[in-house]
């Protein structure tokens, strides 16, 4: 890390999976304040994620074209590269992917940013090693590091769609050519997930879900994937190497079937690339081949560039400016993007000219001119709407009348069509959603803003469900529509054991919400009879959604992790942000429900968990409180949190701050249940054998799997750790009877003098010399002579974990001195 402190400027260029952003994140995190902007909004939303989990929400901002979150103290900014407010001093600024600047249509605002982003203490500039030699010369106060990849990529040949390995991501080059590929995954491979640039977060989030639990196998996507986004992918196939970037058709680059190749593979674990065309323009050459393996491309040499803050005086000193040509050799003039494009257009309006008399005026053309083409209209019909929007904020209030905003929002409120429709929906929407989060557009932005994210998560979630619905093979959905119509006569019954029958044919059973194919179903007369069974199931599988969505109690039970109503799994507990809320995935076959219907199933068994939670285990809700209070004091916040984690028993060493906290502290941690031993912490109502057993299954929900003592057990021998108890020699006991004996001892102790406590409670409990004298080493006393056996008190014990070495013993006779006072809490 030396290397970043005596360089303001730090460029740290290599191919994929390097750890680049991974980098950039800790860095900036490591300042007060920083800023670093993404190629895609996807990315942006996945980082802005993962910043808030590590500093809190209040702490961090996400700007991109159509979202805009900004608390008022944050701190961290993640942007889209274009979103980036330059004009905001930040401790920390990194630009990713650094090399679009390369890109014709929009590299001028990577160029931009790699030449004017600076942060007051440390810049960083990721992207590939091809942008060294222009980094050098364009930033001579950089220092270059290169990260070598962390795995090794190979390729693996071409292979066709039906044998591709699982975890393989399919890349295709057009929303047409990706829908195609996904339908022939589905017919052959069972169903795919699909990731395009054009989807919103939400649905990119939930249809990567799908791929990353392992519920598809296959993933088909744009290139987009190549900018980062991570998932876990240990083979890349592409559909093609030509794809039309806007101008012309034309094949990949070698760095850009890298970019897109390196994919594959994650940190340690190597990947395979490969192609679907065995020969052809689809096919890889062995040049290509060869340079993705070694990682070895030719150097960027030059960048596109436009002035990013140009002249506003007028309006043809604006076009004039946005025209320009670079000064250096090593830039080249951007092509005619479409702003510039719809500004140029515009500018021939009589009535425009008229209202742009003013540099103030010109600076609103241009930003209006800056809405981007989402629905890939063209010059013409977008110059149109950009216009309009002009129009109204250059009369009247100069805001857009939320008359014509709120019209848009309820046309495109409707989920009805297909993924096509919707996602043409989806992209009209962004359209509204970057002028909600103009604030100056518009005179109720908040109300606005608020409009156009319910609009896209509703459209989003819609857009995933036709997704899943095309392109994943689901049973009880309409998998089998047009396999023909005389299936739907045939009579369906299910008898009381489950079987389903048509014409007396056993064709399979219905476990809950499962159907499964009688293995023995003959295979001329399968997909007939399977589709019959599906086409009459839809009304009993949606009967018993409802009766699971009413269960009463006694239905449900939970082992080993998962609830099964009426014997049959419906879902599986993981871990949640609280031990006393875990996380709950409704099992797959409940995916014949409808959205409802599963949001009902799930309301249900999200009550019935915590119900047993505030029955069973009230303390662990309590702490769950406490630590979310906002106005406790922050050492009894860490506390709780700390004991809450460990499931209300904790040893007392693991826990510093309990050693800070205020005797009101202590006491109302009291008066909620938790005993503040010398060795431990702990809930006395949590060793009840129900409560041990339901907080042993939360403690499963997040990984951590706890073995129960014998029902009324207070001494056991043996080497597996038991929940509530603590190792001392050759025997484990319980911890709250460890406090007793902590208790007497000092109850019997009377100040430096020698005393000779009670021997009855420690035989009752059944504790053998050795463990006894080594308990009453790590609680603070050491042996002294005479007779009988005597203790000596010297100071509050050592905060020592079980696992290191216990104090030697010398005899069994100990003696109190004086020391810092009672270690009972």
């Amino acid at each position: 890390m030396s290397s970043f402190a005596r360089s303001a400027v730090t460029a740290v260029l290599g191919p994929t999976n390097t750890g680049k952003t991974h980098l950039a994140v800790e860095r900036m995190c490591g300042h007060s304040s920083g800023m670093i902007g993404f190629p895609l909004r996807l990315l942006a939303r996945e980082v802005y994620d993962r910043v808030v989990r590590m500093k809190g929400e209040k702490q961090v901002a996400l700007i991109t074209g159509e979202e805009r979150i900004v608390p008022p103290q944050a701190r961290y900014f993640l942007c889209t590269a274009e979103s980036m407010p330059l004009e905001r001093e930040v401790g920390f600024v990194a630009l990713d992917e650094a090399q679009l600047g390369a890109d014709p249509e929009r590299g001028h605002v990577f160029t931009d940013r790699l030449l004017r982003a600076r942060g007051r203490d440390e810049t960083m500039i990721l992207g590939s090693a091809t942008l060294r030699p222009l980094v050098r010369a364009l930033v001579p106060e950089a220092e270059v590091i290169e990260r070598p990849r962390f795995s090794t990529l190979s390729y693996a040949g071409a292979r066709k769609l039906s044998r591709l390995p699982k975890r393989s991501v399919i890349v295709a080059f057009s929303a047409e050519e990706v829908y195609a590929v996904a339908e022939a995954v589905r017919r052959l491979r069972g169903g795919a997930a699909v990731v395009m640039g054009a989807l919103s977060p939400r649905t990119r989030n939930a249809q990567v879900a799908m791929f990353q639990a392992g519920e598809v196998d296959y993933l088909v996507a744009t290139d987009a994937i190549g900018m980062g986004l991570n998932m876990d992918v240990a083979h890349v196939a592409f559909a093609s190497l030509t794809k039309f970037d806007g101008r012309r058709t034309r094949r990949l680059t070698v760095a850009e079937m890298a970019q897109i190749a390196g994919r594959a593979g994650r940190h340690q674990r190597d990947g395979t690339f490969g192609a679907l065309a065995e020969d052809g323009p689809g096919a890889f050459t062995a040049e290509e081949v060869f340079a993705i393996e070694e990682h070895r491309f030719p150097d960027l040499d030059f960048l596109y560039w436009r002035d990013g803050v140009p002249d506003t005086s007028s309006v043809g000193a604006l076009i004039e400016g946005l025209e320009a040509k670079p000064g250096e050799i090593l830039l080249r003039a951007a092509p005619e993007a479409i702003d510039l494009a719809v500004l140029k257009r515009l500018a021939s309006e009589p009535w425009v000219m008229d209202r742009t008399r003013h540099p103030a005026q010109v600076a609103k053309l241009w930003a209006a001119c800056g809405l981007p083409d989402f629905r890939k209209l063209g010059v013409e019909p977008h110059s149109r709407f950009v216009a309009r929007v002009f129009q109204h904020l250059t009369e009247g209030t100069g805001h857009i009348p939320f008359a014509w905003f709120a019209s848009e929002i309820a046309r495109l409120d409707t989920v009805a069509g297909d993924v096509e429709t919707i996602a043409g929906r989806i992209a009209a929407a962004r359209s509204w959603a970057y002028i909600a989060h103009r604030a100056d557009w518009l005179a109720d932005p908040g109300e606005a803003q608020a409009r156009a994210r319910a609009l896209e998560e509703k459209l989003s979630d819609a857009l995933h469900d036709r997704l899943t619905q095309r392109f994943v093979d689901k049973r009880t959905t309409a998998l089998l529509r047009t396999i023909g119509a005389d299936g739907r006569h045939l009579p369906v019954e299910i008898d009381p054991a489950g079987d389903v029958l048509v014409e007396d044919h056993v064709i399979g059973r219905l476990d809950g919400f499962r159907f499964t194919v009688a293995a023995d179903a003959r295979a001329a007369d399968k997909r007939l009879l399977l589709s019959a069974a599906e086409k009459r199931l839809a009304g009993e599988l949606a009967r018993r959604g409802r009766a699971l969505a009413d269960a009463p109690d006694d239905d449900l039970e939970l082992e080993a992790g998962v609830l099964f109503w009426r014997r049959a799994p419906v879902a599986r507990l993981g871990a949640g942000p609280q031990i006393t809320r875990p996380a709950l995935t409704l099992d797959r076959a409940l995916d014949c429900l409808d959205k409802a219907a599963r949001e009902g199933v799930a309301q249900r068994l999200q009550r019935f968990i915590g119900d047993r939670t505030r029955r069973l285990t009230p303390v662990l809700a309590r702490l769950d409180a406490l630590a979310s209070d906002s106005a406790a004091p922050a050492e009894l916040r860490a506390v709780a949190i700390a004991l809450g984690d460990a499931g209300g028993l904790a040893d007392r060493a693991t826990i510093a701050e309990v050693e800070r906290l205020l005797p009101p502290a202590r006491r109302y941690l009291r008066n909620q249940g938790v005993t503040l031993g010398t060795l431990d912490l702990f809930a006395p109502a949590l060793m009840k054998p129900s409560a041990a057993a339901w907080r042993q299954v939360l403690l499963a929900a997040r990984g951590r799997y706890v073995l129960l003592p014998p029902d009324g057990a207070t001494v056991v021998a043996g080497a597996a750790p038991l929940a509530g108890f603590r190792r001392i020699a050759g025997q484990q006991v319980r911890i709250d009877l460890v406090e007793r004996i902590a208790r007497a001892a000092h109850d019997a102790r009377a100040g430096r003098k020698p005393f000779a406590p009670d021997p009855a409670l420690a035989t009752s409990i059944g504790l053998a010399p050795d463990t006894l004298a080594k308990l009453m080493a790590r609680l603070g006393f050491r042996p002294a002579k005479g007779e009988p056996p005597q203790w000596i008190w010297q100071g509050r014990p050592r905060m020592v974990s079980p696992k290191k070495p216990e104090p030697p013993r010398r005899d069994n006779a100990f003696a109190v001195l004086a020391g810092l006072g009672s270690p009972h809490g």
